[in-house]
């Protein structure tokens, strides 16, 4: 019987929201002297929030990227906190943000040791070259992810657009492991 424990951390969410109107960031600069603004360098502004700790680009077309959240509900949660200080200092706008997320970052712990070299040969769509990478890189059709793959049983899951995605993954690479006996338990 397989002995799955495998552990995952969602690590970072990074969705992109559109308020369809134009912002004026220096208008938002007045407002929050704590952003970051420096045009000549970036053209987005850079609004940070403690809680939850995200940090989200505004740009002049109405556009944000909010990256650091830990889950697709805290992005939303954070974009529509930053929609709510833009108002709060006086910047009209007019339409709800619509949100999509656009990649999911997962860490994960199989619990055993991974035998990379013969994975390589044994899983579909890898890429393994220890002198360039130490991770076997393991890229899963459906869901559609990336996954880094490392000895120890690590691993980095990305690319999911949801959460169930990050699990769905982690759980079929998981058996798949085990079936070909490509993971080891002390």
């Amino acid at each position: 019987m397989p002995k799955l424990k495998a552990t995952i951390k969602i690590e970072n969410v990074v969705a992109s929201a559109t308020l369809n109107q134009r912002i004026d960031l220096n208008a938002v600069v007045k407002g929050y002297p704590g952003v970051e603004y420096r045009p000549e360098q970036f053209p987005g502004l850079v609004f940070r929030l403690k809680r939850p700790k995200t940090a989200t680009l505004i740009f002049n077309s109405g556009k944000m990227v909010c990256t650091g959240a830990k889950s697709a509900k805290e992005s939303r949660r954070a974009v529509m906190k930053v929609v709510k200080e833009l108002k709060t200092s006086g910047i009209v706008i007019i339409n709800k943000p619509e949100l999509k997320i656009q990649n999911i970052v997962a860490s994960g712990n199989l619990g055993g040791m991974i035998d990379l070299e013969k994975s390589a040969y044994d899983l579909n769509k890898t890429m393994y070259e220890p002198e360039q990478f130490p991770g076997l890189i393991y890229r899963m059709k459906e869901p559609k992810v990336v996954i880094l793959l490392f000895a120890s049983g690590k691993l980095v899951c990305t690319g999911a657009k949801r959460e169930e995605d990050v699990y769905e993954a982690v759980g079929k690479l998981h058996v798949e492991l085990e079936e070909k006996k490509l993971i080891f338990y002390e």
